[in-house]
């Protein structure tokens, strides 16, 4: 499969690990889910991590798959769970053994996930915001939760307009603006904001730094 070779070819030039996301577009069953991440898990010694997106790839990956796929495949070190399913969150803490990372994939939802067990965040915020989302989910992981949610709310209104086009344009837009990249060139279909939006993310990022200094 191409996920294979890409995985083998990622190895060869020295990748440390795999982020795995499910199939996308034909909608296996979570029998060839299994079968499926199961071929690459036996390819390769390094950790992978799974990353189920339903809203993107159109199938999720079930909390019995993820059980059978980490009871089969040590290497499967955790999962990137962007389904916006805080209970399903949860299921996975309980059932999985306490080494397997369960992390948000949705930074709206990190105090959330963190409240039900969960280890942390890949995030999108922090591309642009690296010390404040790394200090939220220090608070998290801390279960100074009250503290948490201040910062949280805080952060709210970036979280959400980082998504008001597609990511990664919005956070890309804004760490070109601050010279922390080259480019916020994107590839097709992908193409820049619209001007209205464009000005919607730089006002509400504005706003936040305003209120940090």
């Amino acid at each position: 499969t191409e996920a294979l070779d890409l995985t083998k070819r990622a190895e060869e030039v020295g990748a440390d690990a795999f982020l795995l996301v499910a199939p996308y577009y034909n909608k296996p069953s979570q029998e060839g889910l299994y079968r499926h991440f199961s071929v690459i898990a036996e390819s390769t010694a390094k950790p992978i991590m799974l990353y189920s997106i339903p809203g993107r790839c159109g199938i999720e990956i079930a909390v019995e798959t993820v059980v059978r796929l980490r009871k089969a495949h040590r290497n499967i070190i955790g999962i990137k769970e962007a389904g916006g399913q805080v209970e399903k969150a949860a299921r996975l803490v309980k059932e999985l053994d306490p080494e397997f990372l369960v992390l948000s994939g949705d930074d709206s939802l990190t105090v959330a996930f963190g409240e039900v067990g969960a280890q942390g965040i890949i995030s999108v915020a922090s591309n642009w915001l690296p010390a404040s989302v790394a200090k939220l989910n220090q608070l998290v992981q801390a279960k100074k939760f009250t503290d948490a949610k201040v910062l949280h709310n805080q952060l709210a209104d970036i979280f959400k307009v980082l998504f008001i086009e597609p990511n990664p344009v919005p956070v890309k837009h804004l760490m070109h603006r601050d010279k922390l990249i080259q480019s916020a060139e994107v590839r097709l279909p992908l193409c820049e904001m619209s001007e209205a939006n464009r000005k919607l993310v730089e006002t509400t990022a504005d706003a936040y730094k305003s209120s940090i200094r």
